[in-house]
C-alpha cells in the first residue's frame, strides 16, 4: 500500500478512498516507485483544520486546497531513486486537502468531485516528488506530468 488516509474533523468516506487508491497507485506506476517502500499519508480534512496548518507551516492565514510535505529534497530523491535505496518503508511526504474546497473547486471549474479531488492528488505528490510551479520552466515540466495521469485514468475536464 502507499498510502495512509487520515481523517480530521471530517467523516470517513469509502468513496474518497477509492479515487485516493487509484490516483496514487497510479502516480506510483508512472514514476517506477511501485517497487519502493515509500507511502504518502494523504489528510482530508475541513477549510478550518488546513487553514490553521496553512498559517503555521507556511505563514500564510487563509485556507487553501492542498498542502504538501515533502520529506525529501528532489535531487536527494532522484538519488535514492537511482540507487534503488529503499531498503526500509520511508515516507514521501504527507498530503492535506481541504474536502470542501475540493467540492467547491469542482463546481466553480464545472467538472466532477473525482476529477478535483484527482488533481490534488497528483499536484500533490508531484510537489512530494520534488516539482514545482512557481517559475514558469517548472510549470512546463510539472503541468504535462500531471496531465498525463489524470488523462491515462480518463479522469478528464468536463
Amino acid at each position: 500500500m502507499f498510502f495512509e488516509v487520515v481523517y480530521k474533523d471530517i467523516e470517513e468516506n469509502k468513496e474518497y478512498e477509492k479515487v485516493i487508491d487509484k490516483v496514487l497507485t497510479k502516480c506510483f506506476e508512472e514514476e517506477k516507485l511501485q517497487d519502493s517502500k515509500l507511502y504518502i499519508t494523504v489528510t482530508l480534512t475541513n477549510p478550518e483544520n488546513i487553514k490553521e496548518i496553512n498559517k503555521e507551516y507556511r505563514n500564510i492565514d487563509r485556507a487553501t486546497d492542498v498542502l504538501s510535505f515533502p520529506m525529501f529534497q528532489k535531487d536527494e530523491l532522484e538519488e535514492k531513486m537511482k540507487n534503488n535505496d529503499f531498503e526500509h518503508e520511508d515516507i514521501l511526504g504527507d498530503l492535506v486537502i481541504s474536502i470542501d474546497k475540493v467540492k467547491e473547486q469542482a463546481v466553480e471549474y464545472g467538472h466532477s468531485f473525482e476529477r478535483e479531488l484527482s488533481y490534488m492528488l497528483v499536484h500533490g505528490f508531484y510537489h512530494l516528488m520534488g516539482y514545482d510551479h512557481i517559475e514558469e520552466e517548472d510549470k512546463k515540466i510539472m503541468r504535462p506530468k500531471e496531465e498525463k495521469i489524470l488523462n491515462d485514468l480518463k479522469i478528464l475536464r468536463k
